[in-house]
């Protein structure tokens, strides 16, 4: 049921949804003698917001702090035991009807899962994510059409763990615990888009698993950030990214699905490895 009500809430909260729609509902309203001023008045700030929205730095002021609040990934000679990729990055639908390969803007979680899998010979790479990103028709799971390609580059079937039925980042973290059963001592990296990187830590400290963060898929430079979008939909795209990260922060930590508003690398846990098996929250 969260998952969708979360999904058709998100439909209608999303930014430039919103504002498209309020445009919409703005004209409606002009149309009707009674209420023609307000109509057209609602219309004339809805636009004006989504020009603002679309070609201000808003966006980026808002995604900032969470793609730093977790550092870039240094290897610091410790062995890693496994690697999680979470889904988002794979088209599995059109990859499997076009016989190729089809990823999105999101696409360096597929490429880390690549370059991780060959840096560390002897790493589990887990590989979680179904379908789910549709609200009415069920999705080929993603994690299925990213093993294929990737089997296809050169990582053997047999360090693949394929997580094929989650649907949202709480799933993500459950499902996959349940499935790797990591032991004390054990160090895992957890790939996720930077900005994605502070919920998905919250939920898997959430589930018992610690992990240590390796961010990809940044969406800023971590400077310049004042620089006007030169279109607006990449503005409103982002704005829907950020917007939808700090919602969804705030809704687990409501739901009870983290224990941490807004997690940190200093957060406990945040080493990358399993408490002692007493302490283990589950």
């Amino acid at each position: 049921m969260f998952f969708y009500v979360s999904k058709i809430a998100w439909f209608f909260a999303t930014p430039s949804n919103l504002l498209a729609s309020l445009v919409l509902a703005g004209l409606a309203l002009s149309l009707w003698r009674r209420a023609r001023r307000v109509g057209i008045g609602v219309a004339i700030v809805a636009t004006v917001t989504l020009f603002i929205a679309g070609l201000s730095p808003l966006a980026s002021l808002l995604i900032l702090p969470l793609e730093e609040r977790f550092p870039a990934f240094q290897d610091d000679g410790r062995p890693v035991d496994g690697v999680i990729i979470l889904g988002g990055s794979v088209q599995s639908d059109e990859t499997a009807a076009r016989g190729q390969l089809v990823v999105n803007e999101a696409a360096e979680r597929f490429i880390a899962a690549l370059d991780l899998g060959r840096r560390y010979p002897q790493a589990r790479i887990v590989l979680s994510g179904g379908g789910g990103s549709r609200l009415l028709t069920d999705d080929a799971p993603e994690a299925n059409a990213a093993a294929v390609h990737l089997e296809r580059l050169g990582l053997p079937r047999e360090r693949l763990v394929l997580e094929d039925r989650s649907r949202t980042t709480a799933e993500n973290a459950r499902f996959t615990r349940a499935m790797v059963q990591p032991k004390p001592g054990e160090r895992w990296l957890l790939v996720t888009s930077a900005w994605h990187m502070p919920r998905a830590v919250a939920t898997f400290r959430r589930e018992g698993f610690p992990v240590t963060a390796y961010p990809v898929d940044y969406r800023t430079r971590g400077e310049n950030v004042l620089v006007p979008f030169g279109f607006i939909s990449e503005g409103l795209r982002r704005l829907d990214i950020a917007t939808k990260e700090w919602a969804g922060l705030v809704g687990y930590y409501v739901a009870g699905r983290s224990d941490e508003l807004f997690p940190s690398p200093s957060s406990a846990g945040s080493a990358g490895t399993l408490p002692p098996s007493g302490s283990d929250r589950r």
